[in-house]
């Protein structure tokens, strides 16, 4: 996973998930490893959800901007400055 402080990309977030799942799926470590990875495996979803969100807002906001549909309203505007 990223460094302390530094939000995973979806990639790397999605990988760890998956390491995470195959060793609780294996049903070999013991218990507190296994709290511990669920812990670590909520994190690491909430992660990819965070990235997943933000992913289809910002289609959402191009798809709407060359049609014209709506003003942008200032949280859409901020979010577009943001992701250029």
């Amino acid at each position: 996973m990223a460094g302390k402080g530094k939000e995973p990309s979806f990639e790397e977030a999605m990988k760890g998930l998956e390491s995470v799942v195959a060793r609780l799926e294996s049903g070999e470590a013991p218990l507190e490893e296994t709290i511990r990875l669920f812990e670590e495996g909520m994190k690491l979803s909430e992660a990819c959800r965070k990235r997943l969100d933000e992913a289809d807002r910002k289609i959402e906001l191009l798809l709407r901007k060359p049609g014209g549909v709506s003003a942008e309203t200032a949280d859409e505007e901020e979010f577009l400055v943001k992701e250029d």
